[in-house]
């Protein structure tokens, strides 16, 4: 099998370092990293002149190589691209878009092994062009794009799928109890500190290798609620402070410490085998009056995400809001029975998440064999 380095196959222009007063209201979109990973609440626009090599247009192809290093395939329109991302400009050999994003999207494990970089990781220009990547004919290219883009839009589908249940959830929860800030069904008031019998922060131990405990660390919890045990590292800890981290079905995981968009990210924890939270976690124990599932989905309503955007304090990559101002949020307190009913729902849809998730799983593990035959 031929192999071309990705500089031989593409030019690849990287975006222009607006400034934070180049940002305004109309013009142009401007595009940065945040934006193409779905973590950016706080979109600019550009309304000057620009050089035309940073301008977007729909079925571009762009690569972010620093901070976070990904491939993305442009469909919102003409925009402008911000630093730290190129744009692939096809003009040396011709090459399948589809092929082309699968291939380098593929080689990003190797990609990020050549980051440097002691706070922001990035990949240099130099690094990036030498990257080898399988170059079969175009025919051959185009059958194995068309095989990986179907499996790929399965996988697409029970995402959506899954993203739909959650969607119906919290719909279900505001209908049951109302909108979290406004109150408007009058239930009584109270504060996350009167509910809870115990509030602790996990160990700041590191991960080892064949620890002893499964180790739950801030990216192990979802930003739409759930246990993403995916990437699971483990943990040695002494019997002497094992009950200070370890957490038990039903308890509720609060991440503390994260960037200013995931910081207070919220799930309760729903497996039977105890694992260990890591410091930027908080162990949250209630009392008999509210139900850990809905204080999780409480917690997960756009309404309180943003509250929890506007307490967090620090710099915007270290984001933190405490133990003491955690408890000092409102929260209502609506009868144990609807909270019963409520849980009794969640369980129900949880039948067809578990159903439509194995799905998943099993498209994704045939795309990632293919992966590995075609670009291994």
């Amino acid at each position: 099998m031929e192999h071309k380095k990705l500089g031989d196959i593409a030019t690849y222009v990287n975006g222009y370092a607006f400034k934070p007063e180049d940002r305004g209201t109309k013009g142009l979109p401007i595009i940065r990293i945040q934006d193409l990973t779905g973590n950016s609440y706080d979109l600019g626009f550009y309304n000057g002149e620009y050089p035309k090599k940073i301008e977007l247009n729909n079925g571009d192809i762009l690569i972010s190589w620093s901070a976070s290093l990904g491939v993305y395939e442009w469909n919102r329109g003409k925009a402008l691209l911000n630093q730290h991302i190129f744009k692939a400009v096809f003009d040396k050999l011709d090459v399948n878009k589809k092929y082309f994003v699968f291939a380098v999207k593929y080689n990003l494990k190797e990609m990020e092994k050549r980051t440097h970089g002691a706070t922001m990781k990035h990949i240099t220009k130099k690094d990036f062009d030498n990257v080898l990547v399988p170059f079969p004919p175009l025919n051959k290219q185009q059958e194995i794009a068309a095989t990986l883009d179907k499996l790929q839009s399965i996988i697409t589908h029970r995402r959506t799928q899954l993203e739909k249940l959650d969607l119906l959830v919290k719909a279900r929860f505001v209908e049951m109890f109302g909108e979290p800030i406004l109150n408007e069904k009058g239930w009584n008031m109270v504060t996350i500190g009167d509910i809870v019998t115990e509030v602790k922060y996990g160990t700041s131990k590191p991960a080892v290798e064949g620890g002893k405990y499964p180790y739950l660390r801030m990216n192990n919890l979802t930003y739409d609620g759930h246990l993403d045990l995916t990437n699971l590292k483990m943990i040695d800890i002494p019997d002497s402070e094992i009950e200070k981290c370890i957490v038990h079905r039903g308890d509720v995981l609060f991440n503390r410490t994260n960037s200013i968009e995931l910081v207070g990210k919220t799930c309760v924890f729903d497996k039977d085998e105890d694992m260990v939270i890591a410091g930027y976690i908080i162990r949250v124990r209630l009392k008999s009056i509210m139900l850990p599932i809905v204080l999780s989905y409480f917690m997960n309503t756009d309404a309180l995400k943003k509250k929890l955007r506007n307490m967090a304090k620090g710099a915007v990559n270290q984001a933190n809001i405490n133990a003491q101002e955690f408890k000092s949020i409102n929260i209502y307190l609506p009868p144990i029975e609807l909270q019963t009913q409520f849980a009794d729902f969640v369980k129900q849809v949880d039948k067809s998440r578990v159903a439509i998730q194995n799905d998943l799983e099993q498209a994704q593990m045939l795309f990632d064999s293919l992966m590995q035959e075609y670009f291994g």
